[in-house]
């Protein structure tokens, strides 16, 4: 047990030896480190939103589970936000990580990876829409790549501006952030715009894009995943880690890189330590994601 001070915040700090990436090496010392370094950034992009824990305390081979209630044993210091749970037919206390201590806090949890609300407080307010491209079997980053050109393009006829990140996984996700009070649900709402731009993408290219669930549809095609835009639903946050093999995360991308990996020149991923250098060549490239006010498009 380590005991540290972090801006005022004790906290104790265990199994920092204990490796949670066998395939590389990488433990939790290496986890909590990442994180720490990384927290000027993703504090930006954390802060406010309902945190889902997904913590995996024997590394990322055994088991892990989904922590949506914000642990009682957490710190004094932790705030948390109630949300209703038709499940649970109650409130459930989440997580909020608004600073460095909290990130470390969380990190401690071998919480490797961190899944945010689309939404702070009203909750059932999105502050973005998102489409996650997944690839099916037989495809790639880089035909994801070129759905993502594609839907970028549609999206500049309607005047909106997009960012793109890799998932940390196999796809990419495009944000659209936005700045009305518009809702989850219904016309108008951000799921049905979603839904409705997946459609039309997959009328246009129906070799290539599928936007209905069923996964017998999916071989050889991207998979817009539009039913991410719900308030119940989370979506992993920039610059977090995933629990592969290797600590790889979720990363913003420029259009550029996107182009270049459209043409199969480049497999965007990016561990730990290849984010931590981007962020000094280049600092946020996920910032106006969360200072970018658009409005979606009426009908």
């Amino acid at each position: 047990m380590t005991l540290v001070d972090i801006e005022g915040r004790q906290l104790k700090l265990s199994n920092l030896d204990k490796v949670l990436y066998p395939a590389v090496g990488f433990t939790k010392g290496q986890v909590i480190d990442y994180y720490s370094r990384v927290a000027p950034v993703l504090l930006t992009h954390l802060s406010g939103r309902p945190l889902t824990l997904k913590r995996y305390p024997n590394g990322v081979d055994e088991k892990f589970f989904y922590e949506k209630r914000c642990p009682k044993h957490r710190p004094p210091w932790m705030q948390t936000l109630s949300v209703w749970s038709e499940r649970n037919k109650g409130e459930v206390p989440y997580c909020l990580v608004d600073e460095l201590a909290s990130v470390v806090w969380v990190a401690n949890m071998a919480s490797l990876e961190l899944h945010t609300s689309l939404s702070r407080d009203p909750i059932e307010r999105p502050t973005a829409v998102v489409f996650d491209l997944d690839p099916g079997p037989g495809t790639g980053v880089a035909e994801c790549a070129r759905v993502a050109r594609r839907l970028r393009e549609v999206l500049g006829e309607m005047t909106l501006k997009a960012w793109v990140k890799t998932s940390g996984s196999k796809g990419l996700q495009l944000y659209v952030p936005l700045g009305t009070e518009v809702g989850y649900e219904g016309p108008g709402g951000t799921k049905e715009f979603a839904r409705l731009l997946a459609g039309r993408l997959e009328k246009e290219q129906p070799d290539a894009v599928v936007s209905r669930m069923a996964k017998a549809l999916r071989p050889g095609k991207v998979f817009i995943d539009w039913s991410q835009n719900d308030m119940h639903k989370t979506t992993v946050c920039v610059y977090s880690l995933r629990a592969k093999d290797r600590p790889t995360v979720s990363t913003p991308l420029t259009w550029e890189e996107v182009e270049t990996a459209a043409e199969g020149n480049d497999p965007l991923v990016f561990e730990a330590e290849d984010v931590l250098a981007r962020i000094s060549e280049h600092g946020d490239l996920f910032a106006e994601v969360e200072s970018t006010d658009q409005e979606l498009p009426a009908g």
